[in-house]
Formats: C-alpha cells, structure tokens, sequence
C-alpha cells in the first residue's frame, strides 16, 4: 500500500464515522498504542526529554503518549498521519519530542542493519514536515509550556512580542 493509498483509506474511514456518542470517541484507539516495551523504547531513545508520539517502520506501530491524551482529537489524527506517512515514506524510526524548555524536535533514525534507510531522505522530509506544519508545532509547544511546564500564558506571549 502506497502513502497516498494509506492516506485516502485513513481520510475515508474518519469520515465515515459519526463521533458523535462520547462510547464511539472512547473505541476509536487509532492514536494510542497501549503502554507497552514499545512505548519505553520511545521514551528512552528521547534521552530524557517527553516524547509526544512516534512511529516505527519496524515494528509497524504507532505510540502516543497518553500524557497528553488532552490535546484535541483532529490534532491527535494529523500527529498519527504524519508519523506513520514519514516511516512508509523513509522507513527507520520517526519521534516527535517536547524539549525541556518546550520547543519540537522531530527525529528520525534507524537500525545499523537497515539498508533501505536512506538518510538524504529522511532529512528531507523532516525538513518538509517543518515547514508544512509550522504552525502546528508553535501550538503544540505552548500547550506545553502552558499546561505542563505551568508557565504563565501572559508572560509567554508578551515574550514573543518582543
């Protein structure tokens, strides 16, 4: 299955779902892995920082960190379709962490025995996604300054300004 092929199929089958009962939203687990020695394998390649999701083209898995199962749903599904887009595409292991002062790192990397990795690639499109979703990840870091790191809002976007 292409990444275009996976990408409709996706698109077709949220679309044809009505959320609309809070029992559906609660089966629908697309974006969650359950904590599993996957999910740790994530966490512990982050040196420390929080990861905020990852795919892995190896195991074929997608992990969400269940800290953050707050952020909005439509944000959850387009963080899942760009992981899982960035693995079928360059293949290795995709992570997008939270640093310590609350900036994005997007991450890619794969197995020394992995031939089919291609670096040149994957540089590319982490630079693609950057840029395409810019204003995603702004977003993504103020939620966690604000709502992890308990910084004050007012104090955050009066810094910006400047």
């Amino acid at each position: 299955m292409s990444a275009k092929d996976f990408e409709e199929q996706y698109k077709k089958e949220f679309r044809d779902m009505d959320l609309t009962s809070e029992e559906d939203k609660e089966d629908l687990k697309i974006d969650e892995m359950q904590k599993t020695n996957k999910g740790r394998v994530f966490e512990q390649a982050a040196g420390g920082r929080v990861v905020l999701c990852g795919a892995n083209a190896y195991e074929q898995k997608y992990y969400f960190n269940p800290v953050f199962k707050e952020i909005p749903e439509s944000i959850k599904k387009e963080l899942n379709i760009i992981s899982v887009l960035f693995t079928q595409e360059a293949g290795g292991i995709f992570t997008i962490v939270f640093e310590e002062d609350g900036g994005i790192s997007i991450e890619t990397n794969a197995d020394e025995e992995d031939i089919t990795y291609d670096e040149i690639t994957a540089g590319l499109l982490v630079s693609e996604v950057r840029r395409k979703r810019q204003d995603l990840f702004e977003a993504l870091g103020l939620y966690y300054r604000i709502y992890v790191l308990h910084e004050n809002p007012a104090d955050i976007l009066g810094s910006e300004d400047e």
